[in-house]
């Protein structure tokens, strides 16, 4: 029996991934639970699994190319299934412990399920290439093409739909876009401003065009979304936290001995998890179609990482009931996952709110953009030296500026000030993150 194993949704609204690497070749044996492929989608890397035993026995599609969310990755050839028992074997429903359970327990952090196509799964023979027709679940389906044939299409000016593939799985390759305008084809314009662009440019190699990435798509989106659905407020503050650094420095050496970094971020998010206990509607969202406010009662703060690869949010789960400590250790796990691009879905869901700290990096001030639906998003600026005042006295003190911003549908003025000056007395004074 020949298997279609289908690129499965990985992620809520997952529609396409890229492959990144392919851990298998046609004519190789596997397990169940065997890593095939290496994808990169809109939030992850991650490799997909087999969800049966067998022999490969085509592969569809190449590194660098995107594969949409049911469209064929691998056809596995299955030992000792023929005839009517491979129809049977088709429309069967999965084993006592489904695919994705199983998978799960392997640690493989996959989220999906396997597509079945009822009787087109049982193949006599098999093709190292599929129709395009076959290939995609739906004619509306967006059209399969190249990262290269993309990019010379959209210099070209060809809309890249008007074009008829001949690589595997149907897909649109360079040579298909040159052969499409070499036959006189009536080539459909993207639109007059880009035919004039591509007039202008091209030939004096003056721009460069890199296709968008999975994680930029997603993030494009989701700023869009989050500017047209919450109405932005945000305000500005300065903390003083002298005695934050005191007590900082005096447990550094001792944490650092123990493998842990303690670092301002971690005072920061305990104080904000602790500010949020106390004010509800910034740990909220608002569901506008039911016409309710949900109010979460668990604190999950997500920290914005800036990696080579784009903004990527991991999350510190219930950070109201971890120590300063257990939060400076989630912060190294997380971080060194989001640099080596090992990040999972289970470690960027259900956040609840946002800190992104671009100090580090530079600037004071900003105005954050909610990471939508949740009701605020903290920004941490530079620390640096200001003169301020004690006892009616001017001295140097050490100030972190903060940048909050929230949707003011859900949170007032009054509750938006009283909130970041929690935060503010949490970081001034940050003995009193043990009295609460």
């Amino acid at each position: 029996m020949r298997y279609i194993f289908k690129f499965p949704d990985i992620g809520e609204g997952l529609e396409e991934g890229t492959i990144v690497e392919w851990h298998v070749e046609k004519g190789q044996s596997v397990k169940m639970g065997d890593n095939l492929v290496t994808m990169e989608t809109d939030k992850v890397v991650t490799g997909i699994p087999s969800p049966r035993d067998g022999v490969i026995a085509a592969k569809f599609g190449k590194v660098g190319e995107i594969i949409h969310v049911g469209s064929a990755l691998v056809e596995i050839d299955i030992a000792g299934v023929e005839g009517d028992a491979a129809v049977e074997e088709a429309r069967k429903p999965e084993s006592e412990k489904s695919f994705v359970e199983a998978v799960e327990e392997e640690g493989a952090g996959v989220v999906g399920t396997l597509e079945i196509a009822g009787n087109s799964m049982v193949l006599s023979a098999s093709r190292e290439g599929v129709n395009s027709e076959k290939a995609a679940s739906s004619k509306e389906r967006k059209v399969l093409a190249t990262p290269v044939a993309r990019a010379v299409a959209k210099g070209m000016a060809i809309d890249i739909n008007s074009v008829k593939g001949t690589g595997p799985g149907g897909r649109v390759t360079k040579e298909d876009i040159l052969n499409f305008t070499k036959e006189g084809s009536n080539a459909k314009p993207i639109s007059s401003g880009s035919e004039e662009f591509s007039k202008q440019s091209a030939p004096q190699k003056r721009v460069e065009i890199e296709q968008l990435s999975q994680i930029r798509k997603t993030i494009a989106k989701n700023m869009l979304q989050s500017k047209h659905n919450a109405a932005h407020m945000t305000v500005f503050e300065e903390v003083e936290i002298s005695e934050l650094e005191r007590i900082r420095g005096k447990y550094k050496e001792i944490m650092q001995k123990e493998g842990v970094k303690l670092t301002y971020l971690a005072f920061i998010v305990k104080a904000t998890a602790m500010a949020l206990k106390k004010f509800k509607a910034l740990n909220s969202e608002m569901d506008t179609e039911g016409g309710n406010i949900i109010y979460k009662r668990y604190y999950n703060i997500g920290i914005a990482a800036d990696t080579e690869k784009g903004l990527v949010v991991p999350v510190i789960r219930d950070a109201d009931k971890l120590s300063v400590k257990e939060i400076a250790k989630e912060i190294i796990v997380l971080s060194e996952k989001a640099r080596d691009g090992k990040l999972t879905l289970e470690d960027m869901k259900d956040g609840t709110f946002t800190i992104t700290s671009y100090g580090s990096i530079g600037g004071l001030f900003a105005v954050p953009v909610i990471n939508y639906p949740q009701a605020g998003i903290l920004g941490v600026g530079r620390i640096n030296k200001k003169p301020v005042v004690k006892d009616d006295s001017i001295v140097v003190g050490l100030v972190l500026p903060l940048s909050l911003s929230v949707d003011h549908r859900i949170a007032d003025g009054g509750e938006t000030a009283r909130f970041i000056n929690a935060i503010m007395g949490y970081l001034s004074d940050p003995v009193s993150l043990l009295m609460d």
